[in-house]
Order: C-alpha cells, then structure tokens, then sequence
C-alpha cells in the first residue's frame, strides 16, 4: 500500500513539475488576410514549438535559453542570409502543424532588435517566439474557442479608397464614350397662379410625368420607363410665398407637406427658403442606341430626309426621299432604318447630333417642354453640308436583334392588307424647289419641322 502510494505521488510530482516547465511558444504578432489562422493550419498563440529547421540546421526542443536563445539562432541566420525557416509546433499531446517562414528582424525595444516570422504563403500573417509554462499553453489552446468568439466581436471590416481609372473606363466600357445613356426629365410643379405663389400638389406633378411618357410611347417613341422620383430645389421665396409656404415649424406639421409642392422655412438668419418639389422621371431606349454616320459629298444637293417633333419634344425623322440611291440618306442606310421603324409602327427618334444629346428634358411649371428647336437642328445640318463635314447621328432602336448589317440591308416597306396602323405621310419630292435656299418653317410645340431641299449657297 505504501509502494502504490509512494509511487502515485511521484508520478504526480513528475506531472505537475511538466506542466510548470518552460516552454518556446508561439505569439502572434499579425493576423492571416485570409482568416486562415482559425482554421488549424495557421500557427496560434499558445502552440508549442518542436522543431525549428533553417537550411540544414535542425534545432529541437528543449530550446536552450528560450526566447532568448532562439533569436540568438535568428540573428546568426539572417546575417548569413539564410532566410527561410520551417516551425514545427505542438497542440495537446498529439497534434501537430508547420509554417513555412521568412526571417525578419523587428525593434522589440528601444536599442534592441528581435526577430519574427513572417509567413511565405501569406505576408500578412507573422508571428513571434514567447517563453511560457505547459501549461499557460494547454490553457490558451483549450480557450481558443472563446479566442475565436471574442475575435469575431473585435474584428471590425475595414474601408478604403482605391485608385479606379475612370478615363479609361469611360472609353472603353460606354457604347458612346464619356456619356451615359440614361435619359431624364424633370417635371417642374404646375403653377396654379399667374404670380407664381402657389403650385399645384405633388400628385399633380406625378400624373402630368405619368401622362408624358405614355404619351411618348404611344406616338411611337420607342422608350422604357426605368424609374421615378422627386427631387428638391432649394429657391429664395417671400411675400405672399413664405407667408403661405413657411409653416413647418415641428414635426405635427410634416403631415401637411407630404403631398405638397412648395414648402419652406426659415435659415438662421432669417431668410425665408423654399423647397420646391418636381418630379424626375427616368427612361432609357427600348433597344440602344445606334449611330448613323451620313457623309457628304461634293454632288450632294439635298441630304434626302426630313425631321419633326412629337409633341412631347423628340425628334424624329418623319420622311426619306425615295429613288435616290445616291443621296446622302440612303448611302447612309438612314433610309433603310426609316422603312423598318414605319413597319415596327414605330418612330426614329434622333437622340443625338455630334454626340450631343438632343431630347427633351423638362418641363416648366407653365406646363411647356423644354426641347431642341427644329430650325436651330435645320441650320447646324447645313453647316454640316457646306463644310463636308460628316454628320454623326444616334437613333434610337426598337428591337435589340438589329444590327449593323441588318440596317445594311434594303428593305422595301410593305404594308400588309386590312392593315389599320396610322403610318407618317412621304413628303412628294417631284416638285420640290431647285432654288438655292434651305427651305424650312419656325415651329411651335408639337408641329413639324423643316425639310432640307437645295443646299447650294448664293454667290456674293
């Protein structure tokens, strides 16, 4: 009885004096990028370390004066530029991992240099030797759980600004280069007085946006609605505007301006600020769009085709001169784009001129669109003409299988029998004028708009 116990006691006695032992372990100094060091096969805080390889140099625990000792080994190594370096470390009794390091000194101290190891497969994770007992390190291996937990909560995400080239990819990624083809109008609330005081609501405005692009759609446009949304316009009001308009003083008063146009209130200094809520509504072509380009040539006396407005501000191109293979609308395959538009019921809307957007894009509180004017459109052609320099018209598409080649095609408009779709009225060229003037007429809202005919200039 007393051997048993005699011998229990020792073999106690030899336990604890282990787990009171010294041991080289690992502390680490930085985190993997990848979140790899939770997964096992990263070296941890508390691991014990077995075995150090540098070159053909093996070292193997105990590690004579620890930490100590070890940097010791570190130093010698890095000013023989043996660099590299594999860690074979320890967790509990019987499971095992390597890294494969690089050696790199760090200033632990003010004076003093040290060492640690930073690893080959990711340079951001790097760790250190540090001296404890077996047992702090079976204890930090056994809380590595609540380690990972506490990780987790302390771990923020980081931001940052990166370097982006936006010349480059304005060019390259943009059908049109530096331009968007997002369109937009902005609908501007309708006044309900001649001064201007007042406005009519919200809603107002949402169905005036609501009627144009239906509108749009059924004269032949081919737009898509993509979306709508108020937008506020900060303006100076007073008079008769502020005494109406500056009342929303707390938040029991938010509930009378949520349907209103006009609202306001009062800076810091007094100055009475109103806020004017229009409606942006945004559309975008059914298809694309596609560029024309129309040459000009010396011979060229007309350019073969006519422009108008909708009443809702776009142009299109309403006529093309027939029998004329060598007018500049039909070297252009402008012709060809007209005739399939007429048999898709559709109009070609021209959507810019030199790469100039040219569509509608608000609306004023008197109700009027704000649009190109034809006649301006009329005079920059002729330039174009008298210059020779080439035209670059975009249109919009209707049906995204179109391409170039389909537009090189010479399709012939056919109009199937009983068919009741109302198509635009070809101008008769027959007795057009061969004066020497541009011949076109002023617009309004809504109405057609000029047609090219002689473009040969007066002598002086």
């Amino acid at each position: 009885m007393d051997l048993l116990s005699s011998s229990s006691d020792g073999s106690r006695s030899s336990s604890s004096s282990s787990t009171k032992s010294t041991v080289l372990s690992i502390q680490c100094l930085k985190g993997c990028s990848k979140a790899d060091e939770w997964a096992g096969n990263m070296l941890l805080t508390g691991d014990i370390v077995e075995e150090l390889r540098i070159g053909k140099m093996i070292v193997t625990s105990p590690f004579k004066n620890g930490k100590s000792g070890v940097h010791k080994i570190l130093h010698n190594s890095f000013k023989a530029k043996e660099t590299s370096i594999r860690v074979r470390v320890r967790r509990g009794s019987d499971e095992f991992t390597e890294l494969l390091a690089c050696i790199m000194p760090v200033n632990e101290f003010v004076g003093k240099k040290g060492y640690m190891l930073r690893s080959i497969d990711d340079p951001n994770y790097a760790v250190g030797f540090f001296d404890r007992t077996e047992k702090e390190c079976l204890e930090l291996q056994a809380s590595r759980t609540s380690s990972i937990v506490s990780a987790l909560e302390k771990n923020p995400l980081q931001d940052g600004y990166v370097p982006y080239p936006w010349t480059r990819k304005m060019q390259e990624t943009l059908s049109i280069p530096n331009s968007s083809s997002f369109y937009s109008i902005l609908v501007l609330p309708k006044s309900s007085d001649r001064i201007g005081s007042r406005y009519n609501d919200l809603e107002d405005t949402l169905a005036r946006a609501h009627a144009w692009i239906n509108a749009s759609q059924a004269s032949g446009a081919p737009i898509l609605f993509m979306n709508i949304q108020t937008e506020s316009l900060l303006t100076k009001i007073s008079g008769e505007t502020a005494s109406s308009t500056v009342n929303a003083g707390s938040l029991s008063d938010l509930s009378d301006i949520a349907n209103t146009s006009l609202y306001g209130f009062e800076d810091y200094h007094g100055v009475d600020i109103g806020v004017v809520r229009a409606v942006r509504l945004w559309f975008s072509s059914l298809a694309g769009e596609i560029p024309v380009e129309i040459k000009i040539k010396d011979t060229d006396t007309k350019l073969g085709f006519s422009i108008s407005r909708t009443e809702e501000g776009f142009i299109y191109i309403s006529s093309v001169i027939q029998g004329d293979e060598d007018a500049p609308s039909s070297r252009s395959r402008l012709r060809n784009l007209y005739h399939q538009s007429l048999g898709a019921s559709r109009i070609l809307v021209v959507s810019r001129i030199s790469n100039q957007k040219i569509l509608p894009w608000m609306v004023s509180p008197a109700g009027a669109i704000r649009c190109y004017d034809t006649v301006s459109l009329s005079q920059k052609l002729s330039l174009h003409k008298h210059t020779k320099v080439p035209i670059l018209m975009h249109v919009f598409l209707w049906d995204r299988s179109i391409t170039h080649r389909d537009i090189s095609t010479n399709p012939t408009p056919s109009t199937p029998e009983n068919d009741n779709r109302v198509l635009p009225i070809l101008p008769d060229y027959s007795n057009e004028s061969t004066g020497s003037d541009i011949m076109h007429e002023r617009d309004s809202a809504g109405e057609c708009s000029f047609r090219f005919q002689v473009f040969a200039l007066k002598s002086n």
